[in-house]
């Protein structure tokens, strides 16, 4: 018999981190989330993503490699080969693999790639239905409000409950992955995850007139978006419903924890829940999202760890760093699984057993592009003339256009400072210990020079260890008949 732990994957979309009640947040109503990170988890109070999209992220942490080791910086270059995935591998190793039919990060044009991954793929295509409308005058807020019903995410989730009651009596460990298209905008919610906000307790957002310094992208994402008239008290409905959205998550989760515990298996299962990147929800006088802004809103993310029977845990929070790239080495290493590639994750082991440990002293986010990549934004993506004003992602794909505000950049955070570092210089810099809403970019106050040029040297040498991965196969020089044959 296979005693090695079912692996149970929980990935939301754009969760940013403090949208539960055990972070700190007095609007948020997550009770599942709450009681699992304080009674069987260890929460990552401080976990950043690679890159502050859903693709490039997703790519990097189920690899353990970074967004420019393999060119994973954009929406539309996702994984071909696949043969170093963390599903592939477990597979190989004799898991069981489900997952639902969210992908974004298979390249979805390669004949057989998905089945080299999995072994059952959920496909609910009745559950897509018509897309909210988002109130006209303002449609690039992507709001929408309240609704008489929300089913998104449910007939996956209850078929991930209905396989995992399958798994009572199987011998093989299995290994499911569930993505969840909530919270993503449209910011859409029914009445009773609505009421479950407190308005009057949710965090005042950064106004855009409070900040200084901030990024070219962040300004034209603001020009193209035409907000400025939209209003605080429409503002304030933006948070409400992004945390109903989060409260809608937590039953989900709930759904999920019951259907492990019913079937036995909740014991002997590690849990990850983790979200891919986080969402400006008003923050900035902005919606969504950005491909190369580097905001704790957008990179800093939930991720909760529960291990399987018979391994340490101290649970509760932790204010030890950790990237989503550790999130692969984590599910490899309580999977008694070697990795088939070099990678770049750290097991967060030693933190779960004991949460006044550290793994990092740094972390480290990238996104953007060379002007010369137009292949790389979401704009030329619908060829030149790019997509047209009834997209709902209009406003953003015309701030990509801009190469100045999508050039390249690369954030190193240490705990208290963060910088970013982008290819026209016009970087940044912000004391989070004296502004934690990274609101006054200080890149050319003199007192920070020194700290400025540590974290400079701190990004040069992780980028030369990690530029790139030699592959364990070795080639050979020598010249056969076969290697001279000409493909078909």
């Amino acid at each position: 018999m296979n005693n090695r732990p079912n692996i149970i994957i929980i990935n939301p979309d754009e969760m940013r981190w403090n949208t539960m009640g055990h972070m700190g947040n007095p609007a948020a109503s997550t009770p599942n989330l709450d009681s699992f990170a304080q009674n069987d988890a260890v929460s990552f109070e401080r976990a950043y993503c690679q890159n502050p999209v859903c693709v490039p992220s997703r790519c990097s942490f189920l690899t353990g490699l970074y967004p420019h080791v393999n060119g994973h910086r954009t929406m539309h270059y996702l994984i071909h080969d696949g043969k170093d995935t963390l599903f592939a591998e477990l597979r190989r190793a004799g898991y069981k693999v489900w997952m639902n039919a969210r992908n974004d990060f298979m390249a979805g044009n390669v004949p057989g790639a998905m089945a080299s991954q999995f072994d059952e793929i959920q496909m609910n295509e009745g559950q897509k239905g018509e897309r909210p409308k988002v109130t006209e005058e303002f449609p690039y807020s992507h709001y929408t409000g309240v609704v008489d019903q929300i089913s998104a995410d449910k007939a996956d989730t209850l078929a991930a409950c209905e396989r995992i009651r399958k798994q009572k009596d199987t011998e093989e460990p299995l290994c499911l992955f569930i993505g969840w298209s909530n919270p993503h905008v449209p910011y859409v919610t029914d009445r009773e995850h609505y009421d479950r906000i407190d308005s009057e307790k949710i965090e005042e957002r950064v106004h855009f007139s409070e900040t200084s310094g901030k990024s070219e992208m962040i300004h034209k994402l603001r020009e193209f978006a035409g907000l400025e008239g939209f209003g605080e008290s429409r503002w304030k409905e933006v948070q409400r419903v992004y945390l109903a959205q989060c409260s809608y998550i937590d039953d989900l989760f709930g759904m999920i924890v019951e259907a492990l515990k019913e079937a036995g298996i909740y014991e002997n299962s590690a849990v990850f829940f983790l979200s891919d990147h986080g969402d400006f929800a008003g923050d900035f006088g902005l919606p969504e999202k950005a491909q190369n802004s580097f905001e704790d809103v957008l990179t800093r993310v939930p991720l909760l760890v529960k291990p399987p029977k018979g391994e340490k845990v101290s649970p509760g929070n932790t204010a030890a760093l950790a990237e989503l790239v550790d999130f692969y080495a984590t599910v490899m290493d309580y999977a008694e699984t070697a990795p088939e590639h070099d990678q770049f994750g750290r097991s967060l082991r030693p933190v779960i057993e004991d949460r006044s440990q550290t793994v990092r002293d740094y972390v480290f986010s990238e996104g953007g592009r060379r002007a010369c990549e137009k292949q790389a934004d979401e704009y030329h993506h619908f060829g030149e003339d790019g997509p047209p004003r009834t997209n709902d992602y209009w406003a953003k794909m015309q701030a990509e256009k801009d190469d100045s505000a999508h050039e390249k950049g690369t954030m190193i955070f240490d705990g208290r400072y963060k910088y970013v570092m982008r290819l026209s210089g016009n970087d940044e810099f912000y004391d989070l210990e004296d502004d934690p809403r990274e609101k006054i970019n200080r890149i050319k106050e003199e007192k920070y020079a020194s700290e400025i040029l540590r974290l400079k040297l701190e990004m040069l040498k992780w980028y030369q260890q990690t530029c790139d991965v030699v592959p364990r196969e070795n080639d050979s020089r020598r010249l056969t008949e076969a290697s001279l044959q000409r493909a078909e």
